[in-house]
């Protein structure tokens, strides 16, 4: 997934090339905000993401109103995501959805918040709130742009995220199965066997589905004994002494 923001960038450069008449002199294209954006470029294509974003921050802070001003604001959150600094492009996305409701790149962004979110998701014994919270990006990028390529890559997305989230659950029942509470367990795994049918869980899920019922019938069984075993013996009633 870490070759996804170039989709973006590429489409960039695209527009750039076509207006190479600009650059007359290097150092005059340099103080431009295409030539800074080329920059940006450059540096973002050379993995010096850090540079990349003072480039595109200097394209948004000093030539807000110039055709490359979005997309370099596309930039600074593609820069982060491909450090790596999840929290951070998550804020730059997040931004540009305020800012820009309407522009053509919102699937694209939508996608990628959802990945910050993905990106940030824990162990299986962790919390999985980025899992929910990657989910529900993906899914309101189908819901809004059916149509998008990027509505086709969210798909996917969100099985995978399903996924995770039934492993989720499964790791909560495995647990009650291992302290042997197999009430508690059973109804876990029921919720796996209903919510996650289809996502790689069914085989193991049945079988220890099986193996609960299986260890509750034995406890009861086990309970009956023990009830039989102390259970007073009736005598009759003594009325006379023996000799």
């Amino acid at each position: 997934m870490r070759n996804v923001p170039l989709l973006a960038v590429m489409a960039a450069l695209l527009f750039l090339l076509s207006g190479c008449a600009l650059f007359k002199s290097t150092d005059m294209a340099r103080t431009t905000p295409e030539g800074l954006y080329q920059r940006g470029l450059e540096d973002y294509q050379e993995g010096r993401y850090k540079k990349a974003v003072e480039s595109f921050q200097r394209v948004k802070d000093e030539h807000p109103l110039s055709e490359v001003a979005i997309l370099a604001e596309l930039g600074i959150g593609d820069s982060y995501f491909s450090n790596e600094q999840y929290a951070e492009a998550e804020l730059v996305y997040g931004d540009f959805l305020s800012l820009h409701p309407a522009n053509e790149n919102l699937p694209y962004v939508i996608y990628q918040l959802g990945m910050c979110h993905y990106k940030q998701i824990g162990a299986i014994d962790r919390d999985q709130t980025e899992t929910v919270r990657a989910k529900k990006e993906f899914e309101r990028l189908v819901a809004r742009f059916p149509s998008s390529k990027f509505s086709f890559m969210a798909e996917k997305m969100i099985q995978e995220c399903r996924r995770m989230l039934g492993e989720k659950e499964f790791y909560i029942a495995h647990t009650y199965y291992k302290l042997k509470r197999y009430g508690a367990a059973l109804r876990r795994f029921e919720v796996v066997a209903k919510e996650y049918a289809g996502l790689g869980l069914d085989y193991k899920v049945d079988f220890f589905i099986a193996e609960t019922r299986k260890r509750l019938i034995e406890e009861e069984a086990n309970k009956d004994k023990d009830t039989d075993a102390y259970r007073p013996i009736s005598r009759p009633i003594q009325l006379f002494p023996y000799y």
